[in-house]
């Protein structure tokens, strides 16, 4: 039976073309709502300035503003997946089906952020808390975390996700056995999964770098967009993760790569 699954979902990718029209819609309801979400982004930070640990949010309202700032940063580069997706759906669903389909693969793929945003809510908690009391730490933590995201680049489990989350067409193989109910919210899901799997690391350079260094933002959505579309990504990722290293190494030494760990940050 799984066979069976397999090939109709291949049958779905290759024999079913959406017409040019509905793909340009799709490419630009998506490319459209990202950039909505860095307008609100940029006009938040614009307001939040950089600065260690939570910048005073609770976690609902950090939530809210974590999952716009993923929009921004990761729905360029999961803009084909998603259409992908569209065009494997083609047969069964029609105009705004199929749009009301796609925006729950959206809507999956963003809660698998958010859930890793409660994750750096907590990291940020701690750490804004340690360099409050020990503002000599905050070298060591903008170290450690340069570090680990560099390692992490290089790492296996970083390829095996990227390797993921560059070959839509093996997902949709996989997505073809999910249960009908919310099947697209969870595809969303279970990509986005994958997807913080692969990008996680990276986010975690926010925490010396500066959670609302809109800079730094579009500096990792861009790092991003190339790990997963350009033919030579995987390598791309490699070199990223050997600067990182770098700037750990760097971060020991002077702490200019540290605005988001800074004390004295607090206060401007």
């Amino acid at each position: 039976m799984r066979v069976v699954h397999r090939h109709d979902a291949a049958r779905a990718d290759h024999g079913v073309a959406l017409p040019a029209r509905d793909l340009v819609i799709g490419w630009s309801l998506l490319i459209a709502l990202a950039a909505l979400a860095w307008v609100l982004t940029v006009r938040q930070a614009r307001g939040m300035g950089v600065e260690p640990g939570t910048m005073g949010l609770t976690l609902p309202l950090f939530l809210v503003f974590w999952v716009v700032m993923m929009a921004a940063m990761m729905l360029p580069s999961v803009a084909p997946v998603a259409v992908t997706w569209a065009r494997a759906i083609g047969r069964q669903s029609a105009g705004w089906t199929r749009m009301w389909r796609t925006g729950q693969f959206v809507a999956g793929y963003l809660l698998s952020w958010s859930v890793l945003g409660v994750v750096a809510y907590g990291g940020l908690l701690l750490t804004g808390n340690l360099v409050t009391r020990y503002p000599g730490s905050g070298r060591w933590l903008g170290a450690a975390a340069f570090v680990l995201a560099g390692l992490y680049e290089l790492g296996p489990l970083k390829r095996v996700c990227l390797r993921h989350c560059r070959d839509p067409m093996t997902h949709l193989m996989q997505y073809a056995n999910f249960r009908p109910f919310a099947r697209d919210l969870r595809v969303g899901a279970h990509h986005g999964t994958y997807c913080v799997g692969c990008c996680w690391a990276l986010m975690v350079v926010l925490i010396p770098l500066g959670v609302m260094n809109i800079a730094v933002m579009a500096g990792l959505a861009a790092v991003i967009f190339v790990e997963k579309l350009w033919r030579l990504g995987p390598a791309f990722s490699r070199v990223v993760g050997v600067v990182l290293i770098c700037l750990g190494v760097l971060a020991l030494v002077t702490g200019w790569p540290l605005p988001g760990l800074h004390p004295t940050m607090t206060q401007m």
